[in-house]
């Protein structure tokens, strides 16, 4: 079989690596300069930087860690962000170290009494929206300092005016326990994940073409490939027939510091709505010691509407999305039998890594029968 890859992803990039080692052609095209997609990384002062913000594996799928073993190997690194509330610091996820600072509580009954008693103000009323929804799991506390404004930015719009089902939980911790993710296995990998990909596609039975636009020869590639494995936007696909799915995009502002250390940690979310950007990365904190000294990069990452021609860096999970994502998965079934969508762009999910590997590694299987 010859097969066309559309996305040097992980989805892209683990389909390709499979199809190839059963002995298929595959012939890869990205668009942008660089493999790899939104996980790409680049050295620079002898720091990993996350090019498209940051990326920390995770996962309690065993097959998944084992399966992405083979390209890198991982540290230890914790996701443990920080959050900066009009410069007060709160530890994320909540957690006692968290309910400590705020209200000054010592033990975990003291921390679920004060909790309580916030969310009385929701007692008996069904949430209309995500800031009521937010209020009645957490608090005013909690969600005005640590949720709203950076919730907010976030999506573009009010709290009230975002469904309550974004949030169908919130996750707090009774103990003095900063590791953000539950999950059994995280890291990141050694020398960045770049790599990953590139050992993903080294394989003789695969051609790599980049700065290639799918939709510049859309019919060709069609017509001269037995199948298509694409990963870009799937109402682009249609050229938008049924109506244009809802995205969010980003911006980046990456800088580079001549400090050794200029905020103490990987993460530092900022909560408050009058600072226009979300978060702020600092690279080398992901890769413990790496890194010239004296020299730091940072990123600051800016939340953006997204319009056509912009880059789409999520799906807008809402009911409206949803239902006109299923109209294009059924025009997809129905029309394309050689096409496969794949990614978070292909299935208009919002992915986490590991998430992208295994439905991968579910397309393989469902494609080749093992």
């Amino acid at each position: 079989m010859n097969y066309l890859v559309v996305g040097s992803g992980l989805f892209g990039a683990v389909f390709a690596h499979e199809a190839a080692k059963r002995g298929n052609k595959v012939t890869v095209i990205e668009q942008r300069d660089h493999l790899a997609g939104n996980i790409y990384t680049k050295e620079v002062d002898g720091i990993q930087v996350h090019q498209y913000g940051a990326h920390i594996f995770h996962t309690s799928n065993k097959e998944v860690w084992d399966y992405v073993q083979q390209f890198a190997e991982f540290n230890r690194y914790t996701n443990s962000p920080v959050a900066n509330y009009y410069g007060k610091m709160y530890n994320l996820p909540f957690n006692m170290n968290t309910f400590s600072e705020m209200w000054g509580v010592r033990t975990p009954q003291e921390a679920m009494d004060k909790i309580n008693e916030q969310r009385q103000e929701m007692a008996g009323k069904e949430p209309q929206n995500l800031e009521e929804q937010a209020i009645s799991l957490i608090g005013r506390d909690i969600y005005e300092k640590l949720i709203k404004g950076y919730t907010e930015k976030q999506w573009g719009r009010k709290a009230t005016e975002l469904p309550a089902f974004i949030i169908k939980r919130l996750p707090v911790r009774l103990t003095y326990d900063n590791n953000y993710f539950n999950d059994d296995y995280q890291g990141i990998p050694k020398g960045g994940y770049t790599q990953i990909v590139e050992k993903m596609l080294d394989n003789e039975n695969i051609e790599v073409k980049l700065n290639t636009n799918f939709f510049d020869k859309k019919d060709e590639y069609l017509k001269n490939f037995d199948k298509i494995v694409y990963t870009g936007m799937i109402d682009k696909f249609f050229d938008y027939k049924l109506g244009e799915l809802e995205y969010r995009s980003l911006r980046f502002e990456t800088k580079e510091k001549d400090v050794d250390n200029y905020q103490g940690n990987a993460v530092i979310n900022y909560t408050d709505a009058e600072t226009p950007y979300t978060r702020v990365i600092e690279h080398k904190h992901f890769e413990f010691g790496k890194g010239d000294k004296d020299k730091t990069i940072i990123t600051r990452e800016y939340p953006a509407d997204w319009k056509r021609g912009d880059e789409p860096y999520y799906p807008v999970n809402n009911e409206r999305n949803n239902a006109l994502y299923e109209q294009y998965r059924d025009l997809a079934e129905k029309e394309n039998d050689k096409v496969i969508f794949g990614g978070r762009l292909g299935q208009y999910k919002y992915y986490n890594m590991d998430q992208v590997i295994a439905a991968a590694l579910e397309s393989v299987k469902n494609e080749f029968g093992e």
